[in-house]
């Protein structure tokens, strides 16, 4: 790439995005009084648990597979128990809200904007593993999928069972989404749903039982997920072709959509398409500059055809947006070095 354009990349970047920051104490403490534990009994005499935060007065947000099979709700917060008496429930988008005649929790505060960015940092606070205080996780958006009238979070933050309905928060301690599900796989991928169908499912009918009307949209089928769930088995069993059927599907109902051209690149570079491949990185990363999963095979692509100019531009561009990423491709790039021969290093 030219300087001219790697520079504007970064100014479309924003080099703020380059810090994940921590959330500071004092910002993490007051969020945990908006966090609940749910407690679950369910139809065969069986206990569960999960998260849930206080998302306005007197209504509690969390996923509504938390809720499954239940015949008894209640929420946990500083030492005391509530008991719901309603409930209101998008099954299909795994939202659920769970009314109170009066919870003196105070309600979390809903980021203003929709708009996302890769690469920004996020933080969650719940119940992994059912920990008896509320934990805090951060990470950083990954990926942003259309879905709806929205967009489904990807983020680097890990979470477990028991995490499902945690609060995603951006730095200024907003919700934007809810800790959700994750893809199968010891390498899986973390999705959170977003803060919009929350405060939708806030004005739905409300019921005084727990009845479920529909499966969630990542349990169907696998035939029926979307695309971009689809694409991540054959991409972690290295199943090159049927990742490249897969994403050619996608790019032909979502032509731009940048994550679908880039799970079609992905595919085009390890079936030895590297000219097709290239091509579609550069327009996945001209339409999101900060997709740095294009940077980096762009990056490797650069390193693996000894092209030492672009790939000190493509580092400079990680080095805006995800260090770890950088640090990374420097490790790979160690690997692929030819050891020194004898005569040099006796000398």
């Amino acid at each position: 790439m030219k300087n001219d354009a790697v520079n504007t990349i970064l100014i479309l970047m924003g080099l703020s995005q380059a810090v994940s920051a921590e959330p500071s104490p004092e910002l993490v403490y007051n969020l945990k009084g908006t966090i609940v534990k749910i407690h679950t009994v369910t139809t065969t005499g069986g206990q569960g648990s999960g998260s849930g935060f206080v998302a306005a007065e007197n209504l509690v947000a969390t996923n509504c597979h938390v809720l499954g099979n239940a015949i008894g709700v209640n929420v946990a917060a500083r030492g005391e128990t509530y008991t719901p008496v309603g409930v209101r429930a998008d099954w299909k988008h795994d939202v659920c809200l769970l009314r109170f005649e009066y919870l003196p929790l105070k309600p979390a505060t809903f980021s203003d904007s929709e708009k996302l960015t890769y690469e920004t940092a996020t933080f969650s606070v719940g119940f992994p593993g059912g920990a008896a205080k509320p934990l805090t996780t951060t990470g950083k958006i990954k990926a942003l999928y259309a879905l709806d009238d929205s967009h489904v979070i990807r983020t680097s933050a890990s979470f477990q069972m028991g995490a499902s309905g945690s609060p995603l928060f951006d730095d200024q301690g907003r919700v934007i989404g809810m800790n959700t599900f994750k893809s199968p796989g010891a390498n899986g991928y973390f999705y959170n749903v977003p803060a919009k169908w929350i405060k939708a499912a806030m004005v739905l009918p409300e019921t005084d039982k727990i009845i479920k009307t529909a499966s969630p949209f990542w349990d169907a089928p696998l035939e029926k997920r979307p695309y971009w769930m689809q694409v991540v088995l054959p991409m972690q069993a290295e199943r090159w072709q049927e990742l490249l059927a897969i994403a050619s599907d996608w790019k032909k109902q979502a032509p731009d959509d940048p994550e679908a051209t880039y799970y079609l690149a992905l595919a085009q570079q390890h079936l030895g398409k590297l000219q097709e491949a290239q091509a579609n990185f550069r327009i996945t990363l001209a339409a999101n500059p900060h997709h740095t999963s294009s940077i980096l095979a762009l990056a490797r692509i650069a390193r693996d055809q000894d092209n030492q100019s672009e790939l000190r531009d493509f580092s400079k561009m990680l080095s805006a947006l995800d260090n770890e990423t950088l640090e990374s491709l420097n490790l790979e790039s160690l690997k692929h070095e030819p050891p020194e021969s004898a005569g040099q290093s006796g000398q």
